[in-house]
């Protein structure tokens, strides 16, 4: 499986499983719906009867314990959020479900893996960058997944593999509100592609 999780904020209930379906056939296995997009626990709770057998399905911008139960009623399987709440994450893990919060310093990472996270999001990587990384990555415990997400794209692949990136959340170089499901598929074979290239690459 690619570590890319797709990012589809602002999607629709009405329109969620034909980009869905789409980003699946292109190789992108991992789906997020932030909690900010219209009915976005209508969208997720259909991707997941649809899709649950083929893809790991969760919600972003997820800030609370109470949303942390409403997704684990329906089945979601990961939780990503913008912040680092110990809450939210021992909640999420005590649910069974992944838990992504979002980090952007040494401190911050220890205390969400404390908590329990799953792995850690660097965002927004645009500030972070992949020397910062690299220099977090040398004191975080080995194996730790690390996703850059936020100005992390298929250009730059390449450069935040090498700097220790295990993998990337692609939200508006893959989807944005209002485009159709062929658009997104196109973008999501491109972001295989050079996702597919750059591991080569930095192998």
């Amino acid at each position: 499986m690619r570590n890319i999780i797709a990012i589809l904020r602002g999607i629709r209930p009405e329109e969620v499983l034909a980009h869905a379906e789409t980003l699946l056939d292109a190789g992108i296995e991992v789906l997020e719906v932030p909690l900010n997009s219209p009915d976005p626990f209508d969208s997720i709770a259909l991707l997941v009867e649809r899709f649950g057998a083929r893809a790991r399905i969760g919600a972003g911008t997820v800030l609370t314990v109470a949303e942390v139960a409403r997704l684990a009623e329906i089945g979601a399987a990961l939780v990503v959020s913008p912040n680092s709440d110990a809450r939210v994450i021992r909640a999420t893990r005590a649910a069974g479900m992944e838990s992504w919060p979002g980090v952007m310093t040494p401190t911050e990472c220890f205390a969400a893996l404390e908590a329990g996270a799953s792995g850690l999001k660097f965002f927004p990587a645009s500030v972070i960058g992949p020397s910062g990384l690299s220099a977090m990555r040398a004191v975080l415990p080995l194996g730790t997944p690390l996703y850059a997400v936020g100005g992390a794209g298929p250009a730059s692949f390449a450069e935040w593999f090498r700097a220790g990136a295990s993998g990337f959340g692609i939200g508006s170089a893959l989807y944005r509100p209002g485009q159709d499901a062929l658009t997104t598929g196109t973008k999501a074979r491109e972001i295989v592609a050079a996702y597919d290239a750059a591991i080569r690459k930095s192998g």
